[in-house]
């Protein structure tokens, strides 16, 4: 997966359709165990709520991992729309709560699709949202005088420092996007910048940086 969104923070909606409240949330995640224990935490905020209806997508290592629970709604009424909405909006690593305090009055099943795609949608829309691309995260070695050329170059090139170590030379941890990483490497190849050594490199997610 080279590109998704996902939410900044966490986000919180609620609406009333015949007499039942759904309080649809939205949070931020990047593992399972962080989604179980979302979960736990809001089960146990509205302990006495009917349904915690629930869909999320994750990337653990390199792979979409969905799941839906209706939670006692009928079958493909609320988690199956749900998940859907995410996918729909190319979202992941991404937890959709949504809760519902029963009203008394039967919504029948398209009722129940209606009540909980609404309620994702909007807690969706209220959302500030990330663009998240494949990356890589490289350290690099290079002397003093050469500090200020490589802030000022990072900087134009939307690369995103993330450490500096002073030592004996300067030390410093970078993350950028995929084609920024290619563009690097032919520039100190072609000696437009200086450095005197590549320490390592990995592949990761990083925010996607829109050109200024």
């Amino acid at each position: 997966m080279e590109n998704f969104l996902t939410v900044q923070e966490e986000e919180q909606i609620q609406i009333v359709e015949k007499k039942s409240k759904f309080i649809a949330e939205i949070h931020p995640v990047s593992n399972i165990q962080e989604v179980e224990n979302k979960i736990k935490e809001i089960k146990k905020k509205y302990y006495d709520a009917k349904h915690h209806c629930i869909a999320y997508r994750i990337i653990e290592e390199g792979r979409v991992i969905e799941r839906a629970s209706d939670d006692g709604e009928p079958s493909g009424t609320a988690g199956l729309p749900m998940l859907n909405i995410l996918k729909g909006n190319n979202l992941c690593n991404v937890l959709v709560v949504v809760t519902r305090y029963f009203g008394g009055i039967l919504l029948g099943t398209g009722g129940l699709v209606r009540a909980y795609s609404e309620a994702t949608n909007l807690v969706i829309q209220k959302s500030k949202m990330i663009n998240i691309t494949e990356g890589y995260e490289m350290i690099l070695k290079l002397e003093y005088n050469n500090l200020d050329v490589f802030n000022y170059y990072c900087k134009n090139n939307n690369i995103k420092i993330l450490n500096i170590e002073y030592a004996e030379n300067i030390r410093i941890k970078i993350e950028m996007e995929t084609d920024k990483k290619e563009i690097l490497m032919k520039d100190i190849e072609n000696k437009k910048i200086s450095v005197i050594e590549i320490v390592e490199i990995k592949r990761k997610l990083v925010n996607k940086v829109e050109n200024q």
